[in-house]
């Protein structure tokens, strides 16, 4: 009985998620690919960058930014209280919850649990109050925000270019799946029953090159999660990105900080299209820094993804404060060369890492949406604020919306039907949050605690960026 309530309650989330997602007589409002490419984003974008960094929640970054939605409270769920009621937007806490000031941390910050079990123990249903169940040190520890001079680069970024304060993974759960959604947009394994990859495979690597009798979990519908259940970690159940960018010419990179054995945070590792063919070679780039050199000798490719080693990463397990001045040093490479006219820089964090946020997602389907993320756009046509400052958009993105902006800028067709999992479709672009009507903006250092030099000389390292 109780299975069978869980499934009536997530259709009806789902009816009333992706119900906005529709035109009124039921077909996708989705720009069809031939209307894709028209978009205004193919005749100034030529270049799309994606940089991707570690566990970080968009209030733990950002809680307190003017105009977004950000504040720099939380709520806590107290004991035995069963019968809350869901907050308004803007509104404050559900009836019996503890409001609980973010307090001010540095990047020495615990690794948080941040698993498919320990989100929707956080998430609760939308009410956003379950974050005291995984402290290490207290019921309060994941609320909390990262001193705004630690992370001054990022704050620069917001203020002079486009903040995204609605940016949601596509399922909720940490880095496994988040990084194959960033590539795929979908990890369904199965539609009849319904099946989708969910935490982390059991073995080393979590890719084509683990061990043999690795497996992977998967989740059902009803919520459930199947532990050591899914198959090996080198999928071919699911198409990606890069099958239809090989498919129109179109080039493209990802950046890891070893070429082999980099698990997640080199996904197409995981992916038996590109592990056991040419874009293995060819496409797959170590080390990460290579994409400062390559920004400034003219090797850019179309679309590249970017992701760091452990130390510049944004992890709190990494006990670094580099992230920020790795992803200015990428900015900078690319703003300072002559790239910077017809290139658009997408930033995000992979999961929330267990830090708290007030940001209730939708529920497109038994996946998610997830807890929020930040998100940073930079470009000659990102849209301008209204005051001096920069533009907060708060237009509902996921990652497809990432895959389907670059869809839009080259002209390609979608990587797979809505029906079969794919999200690409269904999401909203980016496009919004760029003005291609305005002259094109210049590009204006932006300051960093490291400079690029001593990151680019930095030793490589084969240390996992993250574990969870």
């Amino acid at each position: 009985m109780l299975r069978l309530l869980v499934i009536v309650a997530l259709a009806a989330l789902c009816i009333a998620g992706c119900g906005s997602l529709r035109t009124p007589d039921g077909s996708s409002s989705a720009l069809p690919p031939s209307a894709a490419a028209r978009n205004s984003s193919s005749q100034y974008i030529k270049h799309v960058v994606v940089i991707v960094q570690e566990n970080r929640s968009f209030d733990n970054f950002f809680a307190g930014f003017p105009g977004a939605n950000a504040p720099t409270f939380g709520c806590a769920a107290s004991a035995g209280n069963t019968h809350r009621t869901v907050r308004a937007v803007s509104s404050g806490c559900p009836s019996g919850d503890t409001q609980v000031p973010l307090r001010r941390i540095s990047f020495r910050g615990p690794n948080l649990r941040h698993d498919w079990e320990s989100s929707m123990t956080d998430w609760d249903n939308g009410r956003m109050d379950g974050f005291s169940a995984y402290g290490l040190h207290g019921p309060y520890e994941a609320y909390a925000y990262v001193d705004r001079h630690e992370i001054a680069p990022y704050w620069t970024m917001a203020t002079q270019w486009v903040l995204a304060d609605a940016m949601f993974p596509t399922e909720f759960g940490g880095s496994f799946t988040a990084h194959l959604m960033l590539v795929a947009g979908n990890d369904d394994l199965k539609h009849s029953p319904a099946r989708a990859e969910v935490d982390f495979p059991n073995g080393r690597y979590e890719d084509c090159d683990s061990p043999r009798g690795t497996v992977s979990s998967y989740l059902t519908s009803d919520r459930v999660v199947h532990t050591d259940q899914g198959p090996f970690p080198c999928f071919n159940q699911f198409n990606t990105i890069a099958q239809v960018l090989d498919g129109a010419g179109v080039s493209w990179k990802y950046y890891a900080h070893v070429h082999k054995y980099a698990g997640m945070w080199s996904p197409f590792e995981a992916i038996d299209y590109v592990r056991h063919g040419p874009d293995w070679q060819n496409n797959v780039i170590a080390p990460e820094t290579t994409v400062l050199t390559d920004a400034g000798d003219g090797t850019l490719a179309a679309v590249s993804w970017v992701s760091p080693s452990k130390a510049d990463s944004d992890h709190p397990e990494a006990h670094s404060d580099r992230g920020p001045s790795w992803v200015a040093s990428v900015v900078n490479a690319i703003g300072e060369s002559s790239y910077w006219s017809t290139t658009a820089i997408v930033i995000l964090w992979d999961d929330w890492g267990g830090w708290y946020d007030n940001a209730s997602p939708q529920q497109l389907d038994y996946r998610g949406l997830g807890i929020r993320v930040p998100c940073l756009i930079i470009s000659p046509y990102a849209r301008k604020g209204k005051g001096p400052g920069g533009y907060v958009s708060h237009t509902l993105y996921e990652y497809g919306s990432i895959l389907k902006f670059i869809e839009e800028t080259f002209g390609l067709p979608y990587i797979g039907k809505a029906v079969d999992g794919y999200t690409d479709e269904r999401a909203n672009s980016l496009s919004d949050s760029f003005d291609f009507t305005q002259p094109p903006r210049p590009f204006t250092h932006i300051p960093a605690k490291y400079p690029a030099s001593r990151l680019i000389n930095e030793p490589s390292s084969d240390e996992p960026v993250d574990t969870e």
